[in-house]
């Protein structure tokens, strides 16, 4: 059948082509059309509800923090004038910015050291087949399970009483050096998914087992390693317990998380100046999460190599 013969058929079994107007829908087609935009908008607006139930607590502490003394517990939801020295008053409270300072010491030298002294021991837990391998995995699995409250005497006796570091913040600093049982968890499942066959190449070119750690499996263990920065780093910064234990005597260690009960308790009356702190406590950890979101979810998944 020659091609112009092909086309003449196909336009007379398609009443739609000889017509140029395209055929009715069925009821069939424009039920399943109906039950994919219900299913769209039932997602949706569960999206937006969950989205409204975790933004709107944010947005009334945020508009609480710009209102004057007499209007905050009010009524009224939105400042009548927008006090944003509230904010300046903040920071020059005495000890503010030296609580900022304990903070920053305490969450990022405490999250370097953490990742540092846990990449190691993951990656022997990971790669490595040794006599007492699974003792020691277990180990840091039990680790996970103590609660802190349970060594707190023992380890307070140890910093204050041997040491004599009470009433600094490095009882709770130097022991991340020695590495995390979460994030050496963590860390190890994520490195489980890289295959060996690169680790072999690499010890084939004449790599050691120092070499591979930092030329091989870092690179492409950065959505782990960032997930676990970044939960260390959130803990830190949000620890509460442990400069209430080791701190607490001393004004000028204090973080952001202990001072702000006790800018609380001078400012009780004072909502607005208690809601601007709580803002400046709570800002930095939302940027840092909103710029490391996307290595942080790949992290958590463990979605491992891809391509």
């Amino acid at each position: 059948m020659s091609q112009t013969q092909a086309q003449r058929q196909t336009t007379l079994e398609a009443p739609e082509l000889r017509t140029g107007r395209k055929t009715a829908p069925t009821p069939a087609s424009r039920a399943a059309r109906r039950t994919a935009v219900l299913h769209w908008i039932a997602v949706h607006s569960l999206g937006v509800a969950a989205a409204l139930f975790f933004v709107l607590p944010f947005v009334f502490v945020l508009l609480t923090s710009l209102m004057s003394d007499q209007q905050t517990l009010t009524r009224d939801l939105t400042p009548d004038t927008w006090e944003w020295d509230n904010y300046t008053r903040v920071l020059d409270t005495p000890g503010f910015l030296t609580w900022w300072r304990n903070t920053l010491l305490y969450a990022g030298l405490g999250t370097v050291l953490t990742v540092v002294s846990s990449v190691p021991v993951a990656y022997a837990l990971a790669k490595f087949r040794f006599r007492g391998s699974r003792l020691a995995l277990m180990l840091v699995i039990s680790m996970m399970m103590l609660p802190p409250q349970v060594v707190v005497i023992p380890m307070y006796l140890f910093w204050a009483k041997q040491l004599d570091l009470s009433g600094t913040l490095w009882p709770l600093i130097i022991p991340m050096a020695f590495g995390d049982a979460f994030s050496i968890f963590l860390l190890r499942q994520f490195l489980l998914t890289i295959p060996n066959e690169y680790l072999d190449a690499a010890r084939v070119d004449g790599c050691g087992e120092l070499r591979t750690l930092l030329r091989i499996v870092l690179p492409m263990a950065k959505p782990g390693i960032a997930a676990v920065a970044l939960f260390q780093f959130f803990a830190a910064w949000n620890d509460y317990f442990g400069p209430q234990i080791y701190a607490s005597e001393n004004p000028a260690a204090w973080t952001l998380s202990y001072g702000l009960e006790s800018f609380k308790g001078a400012h009780h009356t004072d909502w607005n100046l208690t809601m601007a702190a709580t803002v400046l406590v709570m800002a930095p950890v939302i940027l840092v999460f909103f710029f490391a979101q996307k290595a942080f979810v790949e992290g958590v998944t463990l979605t491992g190599v891809k391509g």
